[in-house]
């Protein structure tokens, strides 16, 4: 289950404690959005209580973003806010009568002051964060540093450096490609799944489904597991052997080249010819003399995206390579469709004549390499069934791990787009879904995440009644008529802002994601709600409720909501917690809304 993102402090920012320091006007227009350090004990700036809820509010700020990326969302609204007063805090000429540790500062020290208040923030709320962030990732990288079960999704590079796993394959390959080098090639996309370029000694069928026809030359595709016939060898259009000299010739970017299927010994090829499952982009095959009018094309262009140089050498795992078709300028590329059963249900690869830029479908890296020796094809056969075994190790840097991790947490996504138990983010708001975690093999016990209605609904409540009022109080002081005094609105603009802006923005991106959601994904904005509703109650109260008589009748309704809110928490309880068991009859009685999946036994 996914937690909540902290609750994070309120800062310090007032010196309240200063004489100098001038109350605002009781019935003034608030000028600016308020300081969120309004509401917390009064504390001289620069003072160590003051810098403890700052440097407390960073490291909470931080925490946020390491449960869940959706984290970043309250960091940004706390930023946003230290970010407006510091505005403020520029064109405050006050300040040159703050108190600092109880000693007053003299005028001429205005900007320093302002300088100090804005550096702090940087430091506790920006670089406090990062360094706590990225520190948390060194732990985690230095610690786990083996192979494991899900390291497919990572990059070669990644992969190879983790102990076990493909860094016993890899480990002391060759770095330079060169001219007779025998290498397996994986795309980088990963989508939809991690693969290989392969061919086998099937050929495409000489007519597609909808009457479409092919070359009927010999299949290649994206294969998702290791096989020998991921490999290929790297040849020289200019030489016929195809076995690395001595000394190697590496192959630079620019360079032409063939690419030679090394079980089947045929050459990459494209032609002016669909491809199956791709019209717009054409055939890729390994080439087949049928003797008839189409001739080979099998020339490539090795063009590296990542190279630092246009000398730059081929290399081993680090290098980003598009394959550019000499003839045609078609690109390399996995267009991620699945073949029928003639293709084996292997992925799609295409010749793309309209691909631009770096997109990772059409970027490929060598895996696995070896430089070749045999000369005749059987010798060629067996050697590449023979693993590689090597001494020398290769890994890289924190940062460029840290950076892949971080962009495949953002980009990865599970592939199957519906679960018994997911929902949409419509659903949230009125708990119109439930997720059942828990059964009891044998009686009717069961565990769900399931909210307190009252609660859930209260809250949507008491954000409906906070924007009304927000709006009331707002065009009236546009008519220069002021409600409530100047403290109590900015506290009531403070409380919006922070509870109602976490709200929204631990929610509503939701919408914009293509992932499989679930109830718990709305926790950290339902917390942010909830936490809206005291705020609201007191409001109302003080400043909304003038009789003394409506005053107590509200505050016994108040009695009756609390009331309302334990009784229904005993009532959810065997759900919530998986006992006592209930009988069929009783949990019928509990599914207060249809779409509640509980479970009943027949």
């Amino acid at each position: 289950m996914t937690l909540p993102a902290p609750l994070l402090p309120v800062l310090p920012l007032s010196c309240s404690s200063c004489p100098s320091w001038p109350a605002p006007a009781p019935l003034a227009p608030s000028p600016a959005l308020p300081d969120p350090l309004l509401l917390s004990p009064p504390c001289s700036p620069f003072s160590g209580r003051w810098w403890l809820w700052l440097i407390l509010t960073g490291v909470s700020c931080s925490c946020a973003v390491g449960v869940k990326y959706m984290g970043l969302c309250s960091y940004l609204l706390i930023l946003a806010l230290a970010g407006v007063h510091g505005w403020e805090l520029l064109g405050d000429r006050k300040l040159s009568n703050v108190c600092i540790g109880g000693v007053i500062s003299p005028s001429g020290a205005s900007w320093v002051l302002v300088l100090c208040h804005l550096g702090a923030r940087v430091l506790a709320l920006l670089l406090l964060p990062v360094f706590l962030y990225l520190g948390t990732f060194y732990i985690h990288l230095s610690i786990l540093t083996r192979s494991g079960p899900h390291d497919h999704m990572m990059s070669s590079a990644f992969q190879s450096s983790l102990e076990g796993g493909l860094s016993r394959i890899t480990q002391g390959q060759p770095l330079e490609v060169a001219f007779g080098s025998q290498i397996t090639l994986k795309n980088t996309m990963g989508k939809p799944m991690p693969c290989w370029l392969h061919s086998h000694k099937n050929t495409y069928p000489i007519m597609y489904e909808g009457g479409r026809g092919s070359s009927h030359q010999q299949q290649v595709t994206c294969y998702p597991y290791k096989d020998v016939n991921n490999w290929w060898i790297v040849k020289s259009p200019a030489r016929q052997d195809m076995f690395v000299s001595s000394p190697p010739q590496p192959v630079k970017h620019g360079d032409i080249v063939q690419l030679v299927h090394g079980i089947t010994a045929r050459f990459l090829n494209t032609h002016d010819v669909a491809a199956p499952f791709s019209p717009y982009a054409q055939e890729i095959s390994c080439y087949i003399d049928y003797n008839i009018s189409m001739p080979a094309q099998t020339l490539w262009k090795v063009d590296i995206i990542n190279r630092e140089s246009d000398g730059d050498t081929w290399k081993t795992i680090l290098s980003e390579v598009k394959l550019l078709h000499v003839n045609t300028s078609a690109a390399l590329k996995l267009s991620g469709f699945t073949l029928p059963d003639w293709g084996f249900r292997q992925l799609e690869v295409v010749g793309d004549k309209m691909a631009k830029g770096s997109h990772p479908s059409l970027v490929w890296n060598v895996e696995e390499h070896r430089y070749g020796k045999s000369r005749e094809q059987a010798e060629r056969e067996q050697e590449l069934h023979t693993p590689v075994q090597m001494d020398v190790g290769r890994n890289l840097s924190f940062m460029a791990r840290f950076w892949e991790l971080q962009w495949k947490m953002l980009t990865m996504r599970s592939e199957s787009p519906e679960h018994k138990y997911c929902s949409a983010p419509l659903d949230w708001v009125t708990l119109d879904t439930s997720i059942a975690y828990w059964l009891h093999p044998r009686t009717t016990a069961q565990i769900q995440l399931l909210g307190n209605p009252v609660i859930w609904y209260s809250a949507n409540a008491g954000a409906i009644i906070y924007t009304v009022l927000f709006l009331f109080y707002l065009l009236r002081q546009r008519r220069r008529i002021y409600d409530i005094p100047q403290g109590a609105w900015q506290s009531f603009q403070l409380a919006g802002t922070l509870c109602l802006g976490g709200w929204a923005v631990n929610y509503l991106p939701f919408f914009l994601m293509e992932k499989t959601l679930f109830l718990y994904h709305y926790l950290p904005a339902l917390t942010l709600q909830i936490l809206l509703l005291p705020p609201v109650l007191e409001h109302v109260r003080h400043h909304v409720i003038r009789s003394d008589t409506v005053q107590n009748t509200f505050s016994a309704v108040l009695l009756v909501w609390m009331s309302s809110i334990i009784l229904t928490f005993s009532k959810l309880c065997p759900l919530t917690y998986g006992e006592p068991a209930l009988s069929p009859q009783e949990l019928r009685s509990l599914r207060w809304r249809d779409t509640w999946d509980i479970l009943i036994r027949k």
